[in-house]
């Protein structure tokens, strides 16, 4: 049996480099300035329980295998990815880091083509101004998202599955909009860590913050329960 623990994860600003501050102020202009900043928090309340999760549970030299969404090298080029990530201030690269010292494998998760092509798409419509030119992005953006969603999740099961032996645990962190479960082979068990729908539920609630509270609450404390 291959047993993968599956994290389903919201990004953080330290997480998006360039475009953090493109996200950040689109952000504050649709949300609001508290409620962004509630997100925010909560966002890194997520992550301080998935890294006390990590933290209390693996031991040294334990066979793990770790996979990131966006991760398009390992190796030599995949450290400086992850190292840049820490500079950054992100929670999940600083994650990552602390599961190579404890002798995981980071993998290649993601094809390069098909992570720059989804980013291109993401960068046109972050960084539109005018109307016009915001709804041109949005209409070409909401038209590729979902056919190259399903060939990234296609790419990232193959490779789980092409480099996760028996009786290794493999590790993936992962946007919760993913969906990749149902891609995996059967002989692979799959843990979530935190219940995928829910982690979906509280992103889609979030641009109606004020209409949804009481759930929304609910969900930013069930997101940082340890």
């Amino acid at each position: 049996m291959r047993n993968l623990i599956y994290v389903p994860i919201i990004h953080t600003s330290a997480d998006l480099g360039s475009l953090s501050k493109d996200v950040n102020k689109k952000g504050i202009a649709n949300l609001g300035k508290d409620v962004w900043e509630k997100h925010q928090k909560i966002i890194n309340g997520s992550w301080d329980a998935i890294l006390h999760y990590f933290y209390s549970i693996f031991e040294p030299n334990m066979k793990m295998k770790i996979y990131q969404d966006g991760m398009v090298a390992d190796g030599e080029v995949g450290m400086k990815i992850v190292e840049q990530g820490i500079k950054s201030g992100s929670k999940n690269y600083e994650l990552i880091s602390m599961l190579i010292k404890k002798g995981g494998v980071l993998v290649k998760t993601e094809d390069f083509h098909l992570v720059k092509k989804e980013l291109d798409s993401f960068i046109s419509l972050a960084k539109a101004k005018s109307v016009p030119q915001k709804l041109i992005a949005l209409i070409k953006y909401n038209l590729i998202k979902n056919i190259l969603l399903n060939h990234r999740d296609k790419f990232i099961a193959k490779r789980i599955d092409d480099t996760l032996e028996e009786d290794e645990i493999g590790i993936i962190f992962i946007g919760a909009f993913h969906k990749i479960k149902n891609k995996l082979p059967k002989d692979i068990q799959v843990i979530e860590l935190k219940e995928i729908s829910k982690v979906r539920e509280y992103q889609k609630l979030l641009p109606s913050y004020y209409k949804n509270k009481d759930r929304f609450e609910e969900l930013a404390q069930y997101l940082a329960r340890k």
